[in-house]
């Protein structure tokens, strides 16, 4: 007992260093606000006092990715003009990290507690849904071809809530797998890579991947879904524009469609809550 629980304050404070260096270096890159770091260290803390490499370091490849997605294309026209409408842009804030770590955290919990294998699959559904929705926003805003509407098929301006470009698609699913082999990847590594229905290590990876690629890409298109019908939009009483922004050119918008509780951070977490439950289930039919 006294073992585990020196290990448990070992890992509380290896967890509290090694995320608050690393929430301070993404803050000095501009990739975190004060608040965003904060709840990355808080964040990251949580995932490694309470869960084992695999938990973790799918975050870590889920932020290193996307954030050096955002900071590639930051200066690209294309992508400016999508953003313009954009609710948030540039750092993520506090908002931001627990709309896209939150249920994880609460999943990696339940498995300390609980430990079952169900919880890493919603939690690989969860994580491959953020970064879908990321890798598809961040590489579709500079698709040649404009976005069309996920329920209507009709062209819309980039950026627009709900609109999809085969290039974001097509991004949505490679980050989908992408957190899917990591995970394979971390559990191979740590020698938790148990055999699934499939009866070999081989097949148990792909069951992984398989899982992150359905749920992710599922969860990415929910997030359109939402985007496209309950998400809240405004127009600027001043220029007209419609944005995702309740406050534009130094005043308040007019709720032009959906629900003013609904933001962004709102739908991303309830696509990823969605994609939680997909991986979940598909979890169960391979154990």
């Amino acid at each position: 007992m006294v073992g585990l629980i020196d290990e448990w304050w070992f890992r509380l404070l290896a967890g509290l260093i090694c995320s608050s260096f690393a929430a301070a270096a993404a803050y000095k890159a501009r990739s975190l606000s004060v608040s965003g770091a904060w709840s990355a260290a808080v964040m990251g803390t949580g995932f490694v006092t309470l869960g084992e490499p695999v938990w973790f370091g799918v975050l870590i490849a889920f932020f290193v990715s996307s954030s050096a997605l955002s900071k590639y294309k930051r200066k690209h026209r294309a992508k400016a003009a999508a953003e313009a409408n954009y609710e948030k842009t540039g750092r993520r804030d506090a908002g931001q990290v627990w709309a896209n770590g939150g249920a994880g955290l609460l999943l990696c919990a339940a498995h300390a507690i609980w430990p079952h294998e169900g919880w890493l699959f919603a939690y690989i559904g969860v994580m491959a849904a953020v970064n879908a929705d990321t890798w598809a926003t961040e590489i579709g805003a500079l698709s040649r071809s404009a976005p069309r509407m996920v329920l209507s098929g009709k062209r819309v301006a980039a950026g627009t809530s709900g609109g999809v470009t085969p290039l974001g698609s097509a991004a949505a699913l490679a980050g989908a797998v992408f957190i899917g082999a990591v995970a394979a990847l971390l559990l191979a590594a740590t020698q938790q890579l148990a055999p699934a229905a499939a009866g070999t290590l081989g097949g148990a990876a792909a069951a992984y991947i398989a899982a992150a690629a359905a749920a992710g890409l599922a969860g990415a298109f929910a997030d359109s879904l939402l985007g496209a019908t309950g998400q809240a939009m405004y127009r600027c009483r001043t220029c007209g524009s419609v944005t995702e922004r309740a406050a534009h050119c130094g005043g308040p918008a007019e709720l032009v469609r959906g629900f003013a509780w609904l933001n962004n951070d709102r739908v991303n977490l309830l696509s990823s809550l969605f994609a939680g439950l997909l991986g979940l289930g598909i979890g169960a039919a391979l154990l």
